[in-house]
């Protein structure tokens, strides 16, 4: 008997408003074209400017509007989407209640904007899953762009370098290269996300030259990060390459003896500190900066970062529940009257705590539900044999990453930086933890359903697959047995 399909939520209802209407010539393309646009925008992102990053962000918000009422929702909201959500309301309400609204609501509409590329991402991918491979090689692309101007940067002129050399920090007279960002801290939050991505490109390709770019990508990428000279970003980075290989390693040894498959990655873990406190103590540049982070306050960037993290507790505490509202201008407009004097700062160089600040308690939890889901959902792949089980676990290892950067850092709240992670997150609420899982006919290399046929239901935005599987077209029950592969043996086809 076939199960009666899940009522959609009344949220997404008006998805599909005019599925009903004629299809022009454009409206069979739009995959492509959304596809086209986001990897634009993933190439483009450390070197377009932010006109042109604007434009971008809001040509997808756009196209995922004409497509979510082209094509009607089906299934659940899921976990992943149903949090974003819960911290898209949070936003909001901190916004009303804003001591500064107007300001605030300019921090809520890039908070909408950026909803509307992951929104867009979710779409794109459960409807032509081999676009995954393709907006990872526009990502590449643009990193390595961003690797080699640093790099050159070394054999330049180095004035313009000397200004991020602190005179006050242990670490003075250390060159920090910044490439196309003006920014080593930026540079490295913008490459730390893309490794991991790295590493399981490096993988999943095929052929020889795909294989080269990736692995190109990901010697030069790791490079430029090291010369950034962010501590921030060498703990990122150690945080997203540990994790990625230790996932990887799980996945791996799942068919091991239980013995050996909790003894393996254990001492693989215990040899690789190993290595990196050996680094540490005999490599220069690396001691000097390790020495950085144990100076407290006699460091100036330590010193600094905690003077604005004590302002921006009193803010919290006088503002728990609604905070000010979101964005980095209602901060600005807020700030000034709790700093201390000569510290002037445009975030409050923690993640955690900059949510506190903009919208309280709840957002702060709005956040941790977000990502003990989008963990959850990754961590389901270990033992799955769904072809999107890597890109999973790549996008669990560049979630870490920015984890611990953000730890000490606001970093993630630029473009540059918080559009990769929509991408991971647009990852991690597609991902089918089972070993066979249903996907539209575009994915398995059928053609595209010609105007006036019947097309089958596909997942629009806001619904995960899984949560509650869409129903064939023809109302008879899915086939048993496994499916075909989700994604394209040649991602680039």
């Amino acid at each position: 008997m076939t199960p009666t399909p899940a009522p959609t939520p009344w949220l997404l209802r008006w998805q599909g408003l005019l599925a009903r209407g004629s299809d022009g010539p454009l409206a069979n393309r739009l995959s492509s074209l959304a596809g086209l646009v986001l990897c634009a925008l993933m190439a483009g992102l450390p070197l377009v400017t932010r006109g042109g990053l604007s434009l971008l962000i809001l040509s997808c918000g756009l196209l995922w509007l004409v497509i979510a009422l082209k094509r009607p929702s089906s299934g659940s909201l899921g976990p992943i989407n149903a949090w974003i959500l819960v911290a898209l309301a949070v936003a909001l309400v901190a916004t009303g209640f804003s001591p500064v609204p107007k300001a605030a609501l300019h921090g809520l509409f890039k908070l909408v904007s950026y909803l509307g590329v992951y929104a867009l991402m979710r779409e794109l991918l459960a409807e032509a899953p081999r676009w995954w491979d393709r907006i990872v090689a526009a990502l590449l692309a643009g990193e390595l762009a961003s690797a080699v101007i640093a790099i050159r940067q070394l054999y330049g002129d180095t004035s313009e370098l000397a200004r991020w050399a602190d005179p006050n920090s242990v670490a003075d007279g250390t060159i920090r290269v910044y490439g196309p960002l003006e920014n080593p801290n930026l540079l490295a939050g913008y490459l730390i996300p893309i490794l991991p991505l790295a590493v399981v490109a490096l993988l999943r390709w095929s052929p020889w030259p795909q294989k080269l770019y990736a692995a190109t990508a990901l010697l030069l990428g790791s490079s430029a990060l090291f010369l950034s000279y962010s501590r921030g970003g060498w703990l990122g980075m150690v945080a997203a390459l540990a994790s990625i290989g230790l996932l990887l390693v799980l996945r791996q040894t799942r068919s091991w003896p239980p013995l050996a498959r909790r003894l393996f990655p254990l001492l693989l873990a215990v040899f690789g500190a190993a290595l990196l406190v050996v680094a540490i103590t005999r490599v220069e540049p690396l001691r000097i900066r390790a020495m950085s982070l144990l100076a407290g306050r006699q460091d100036s960037s330590n010193n600094f970062r905690i003077n604005v993290w004590m302002a921006a507790l009193q803010m919290v505490q006088d503002r728990p529940w609604l905070g000010i509202g979101p964005g980095n201008t209602a901060f600005n407009l807020i700030y000034p009257l709790y700093q201390q004097p000569k510290f002037n700062a445009l975030s409050a160089y923690s993640v955690p705590l900059e949510l506190l600040v903009e919208g309280g308690i709840p957002a702060l939890l709005a956040g941790l539900g977000l990502l003990q889901a989008s963990l959850r959902r990754g961590l389901s792949q270990l033992r799955g044999e769904s072809s999107w089980a890597l890109p999973a676990l790549g996008a669990i290892a560049a979630i870490a990453g920015l984890c611990v950067q953000g730890a000490t850092d606001t970093i993630f709240f630029r473009p540059e930086v918080q559009l990769i992670g929509w991408f991971c997150l647009a990852t991690l609420a597609v991902s089918e933890p089972r070993s066979a899982s249903r996907q539209p006919a575009a994915a398995n290399g059928q053609q595209p359903i010609a105007h006036g046929q019947t097309a089958p239901s596909t997942a629009t935005i806001p619904s995960e697959p899984g949560a509650s599987g869409p129903q064939p077209a023809n109302g008879q029950p899915a086939a048993s047995g496994p499916q075909p592969n989700v994604i394209l043996p040649d991602p680039w086809a």
